[in-house]
């Protein structure tokens, strides 16, 4: 006969306190918490993009008596206006060009950073941080300063001038742009590199083949950031480009602008149609970053 097996001892609960450890907090009051502080952020950002549209929608003071004043369209008479139709066109045109070579430089950055091992890489690492933590004057009147040291040909060339656009936009989208390549190397496994060697395959190939395929969403997000910076960018495009109107002028420099004459209406009509760009693009982005991430899923 053989004896019965013992009885397996109970396990505590898993929210009732033991001596020495206090109680858990329970799941639904930290699943709370989260929501509220989301929520409440939230709940910011749309009040000011719910201001900014009051705004145009009532003329600025127009109350219920001032029908003509709130018949009026800031944003119509805004995109009406040259001025404002070349700071669109030349910020379409500079952030696109900013966004492509902030990903060419961000590629063979992020994999470097990812993938090599080399004396000074922290201080590398750093200093490719710097434009994300300077103020941005302080970077628009760095470019200044450079720029004197150069022959008086490319200075004249590129200070106050559309490159001089470019450059400041290029300077900081960069950085953000190297960032997320880094990431997106990281995240690929190294295994697949030494496969594609072992077959044969240089490391520029192995790359090219294999790499970057893997890499699509991180480079859609590289690109978005860029753009999206670069629609942002004010500082060092004051200080290094300037503002002039129907030479220099971007988006960002004409609420500037439109504040320093008195529009504030079309000082906030503007900055509606940098919101919608930057909304639109990102959305478009996570819409077909997401499809690419369900398509390297494996089935």
């Amino acid at each position: 006969m053989t004896p019965p097996a013992p009885k397996p001892a109970a396990s505590p609960a898993p929210d009732r306190a033991t001596p020495g450890r206090p109680a858990r907090w329970p799941d639904a009051g930290f699943w709370t918490l989260t929501g509220v502080v989301t929520a409440g952020y939230l709940v910011l950002l749309l009040c000011l993009l719910a201001a900014d549209v009051a705004y145009l929608a009532t003329g600025g003071q127009a109350t219920a008596n001032d029908a003509e004043a709130a018949a009026t369209n800031p944003l119509a008479q805004a995109l009406a206006d040259p001025n404002i139709r070349y700071s669109i066109h030349l910020t379409l045109v500079s952030c696109t060009i900013t966004a492509v070579l902030s990903v060419m430089v961000a590629t063979p950055i992020g994999y470097l950073l990812a993938r090599a091992r080399f004396p000074g890489k922290a201080l590398v690492d750093t200093l490719l941080d710097i434009p994300i933590v300077l103020p941005p004057l302080v970077i628009g009147l760095s470019l200044l300063i450079l720029f004197q040291y150069l022959p008086r040909s490319i200075r004249e060339a590129v200070v106050y001038q559309t490159p001089a656009v470019v450059l400041s936009q290029f300077v900081v989208a960069s950085a953000f742009a190297i960032r997320a390549m880094r990431v997106a190397f990281d995240q690929i496994d190294p295994r697949l590199e030494q496969v594609a060697r072992t077959l044969g395959a240089s490391r520029l190939q192995a790359l090219g083949w294999v790499v970057l395929p893997e890499a699509g969403p991180g480079l859609l997000t590289a690109g978005t950031l860029a753009w999206a910076r670069s629609l942002g960018e004010f500082g060092p495009l004051l200080v290094f480009a300037g503002a002039t109107r129907g030479k220099t002028e971007v988006l960002s420099t004409t609420v500037f602008l439109e504040l320093s004459i008195g529009n504030l209406q079309g000082a906030v009509a503007v900055s509606l149609l940098m919101i919608f760009a930057a909304v639109s693009l990102l959305t478009l982005t996570r819409l077909l970053g997401g499809r690419r991430l369900s398509d390297h899923r494996p089935t």
